[in-house]
């Protein structure tokens, strides 16, 4: 069955299930994608639960990339052809079986590059690569502290830092995922039972770090701008602490929000530090999207990059992969997968 993820309401798993779909006629300069994986985000799970802008109204169906071959083009479509392997990165709607998208948003795959891969790429590395090199200009003398060092964006950043010779690199996770961040050449952080800010002050002899990646938010983004060095970046690109568990609190997101810096420019100035926002689902200049993906297949292809996919879920399992990354389980991507590589679908439980 042709089916498509919906997030009905704001609210915990439950929200979240598969429906129906139709399959539409591909539009001007758009090709429509038979996905096979579809990527799943923490962003995603704070909109199903009310928390992350910009959503569309409810109901709606999320999802920022997605692989699989192309089923159809639309009228101007010129680089792309039906039956090419593909990856494309969405402003949103990419868990369903079938998507239209423009076609500048979409990469021909290498034929070494397999599908699963492919979707665990787009939001994660493109985030990860835009933060470091699009914005931070990242040198191989750069010192760097990635928080959440074991998830997708985590692992993402780590192998990037390696590729570009970096060697002073710290991570934050819990102690069990310790030996991801080794891998990968990091100091780990046990994000339970250290604190990372006085960690950075001791081993940098109060220097701090020049890169700093947060997708935590709150009180958390306050310590680690002042983990920062001079000239440093802080580079936000969630609110996790909004949302500690699968349920949805508006105590806790209060919170949260209440304790996130108001970030005053002239303290910034005076002490020489940035803070980017980045959300790459909103970004829209395309070509330098574009230029990005390319770089980072190439880097797979090298061997410099190795996503790191966590665990698959079937299409009709979309409440059970909300549960498991809430619970903070996954090392690295969690996907969806619509067809599998002989193109049968998968099946359509939990119908929203």
């Amino acid at each position: 069955m042709t089916v498509k993820v919906v997030l009905r309401k704001a609210g915990g798993v439950d929200c979240v299930g598969v429906a129906p779909m139709n399959v539409e006629d591909p539009g001007k300069g758009e090709v429509r994608i038979r996905v096979v994986y579809a990527g799943i985000n923490f962003a995603d799970l704070l909109m199903r639960m009310g928390f992350y802008q910009p959503r569309p109204d409810y109901p709606f169906t999320p999802g920022y990339e997605v692989s699989g071959t192309v089923d159809a083009v639309g009228e101007d479509v010129t680089e792309l052809a039906v039956g090419q392997r593909v990856v494309a990165a969405m402003r949103n709607g990419g868990q369903a079986s079938f998507v239209n998208v423009t076609e500048t948003r979409v990469i021909l795959l290498p034929d070494d590059i397999p599908l699963d891969v492919a979707a665990a790429t787009p939001v994660t590395y493109l985030t990860a690569h835009h933060m470091l090199h699009h914005l931070g200009h990242l040198e191989p003398e750069h010192s760097v502290l990635v928080h959440g060092g074991a998830g997708g964006v985590g692992t993402a950043a780590l192998q990037l830092c390696k590729w570009a010779g970096v060697t002073k690199i710290w991570a934050t996770s819990s102690k069990g995922k310790h030996h991801v961040l080794t891998s990968y050449g990091a100091r780990p952080i046990d994000r339970h039972k250290e604190d990372f800010a006085s960690v950075i002050k001791n081993e940098t002899e109060g220097r701090g770090v020049d890169h700093i990646l947060d997708p935590i938010g709150g009180e958390h983004l306050r310590r680690s701008l002042s983990s920062l060095a001079e000239g440093g970046r802080l580079y936000t690109y969630g609110l996790s602490a909004a949302a500690p568990s699968g349920k949805r609190s508006l105590i806790k997101a209060l919170l949260a929000f209440r304790k996130t810096p108001k970030f005053d420019p002239l303290r910034l100035m005076t002490r020489n530090r940035g803070v980017f926002g980045v959300h790459m689902g909103t970004w829209s200049n395309e070509t330098v999207m574009h230029r990005q993906l390319e770089r980072i297949m190439a880097g797979i292809q090298q061997g410099h990059l190795s996503p790191v996919i966590d665990r698959i879920f079937d299409a009709n399992e979309v409440q059970a992969a909300h549960q498991h990354i809430h619970d903070a389980k996954n090392i690295g991507k969690v996907l969806l997968r619509f067809h599998d590589d002989e193109g049968s679908e998968q099946g359509a439980g939990n119908a929203a």
